[in-house]
């Protein structure tokens, strides 16, 4: 494993609210924020950062993902942990990845995501941060 590990989400929710330096960063696209909802991390003192994973140039992937990073102040050499969050915990193992290459460590995957993978009968929700019960919000 090339990032300090996964987490189930109610492990991930905890780590917000006891260490006051991690922060939650939903990897998922703009439609997804808007349409499915997105974590609320309010009870921290401290909103979620919202930067898509698209690895959009294979010769350097998530440079533009990164750079999204550096702009929120998640850079190599921060104090605390890194949580990273997609619909289904596949694009945000990526993430973490790419972010512990640049050195943003400790970075985290939370299993299962935001909504988990589909059913038998193709739909979503039966896994992860909304099946779990745990704090969220639609636009």
């Amino acid at each position: 494993m090339s990032y300090a590990g996964d987490l189930a989400p109610r492990e991930a929710f905890d780590l917000l609210h006891e260490d006051g330096e991690a922060v939650l960063v939903d990897v998922r696209t703009e439609a997804e924020w808007t349409w499915v909802g997105v974590p609320d991390t309010a009870g921290t003192g401290r909103g979620p950062v919202f930067a898509s994973w698209a690895p959009e140039d294979p010769a350097a992937p998530g440079a533009r993902f990164l750079a999204e990073l550096e702009r929120a102040g998640i850079t190599a050499g921060r104090r605390g942990p890194v949580v990273f969050l997609c619909r289904s915990g596949k694009r945000s193992v990526a993430a973490a990845e790419a972010a512990t290459a640049a050195g943003i460590t400790p970075s985290y995957n939370v299993l299962n995501g935001f909504e988990g993978d589909l059913d038998e009968h193709g739909h979503r929700g039966g896994a992860g941060w909304r099946a779990e019960g745990l704090p969220w919000r639609q636009s």
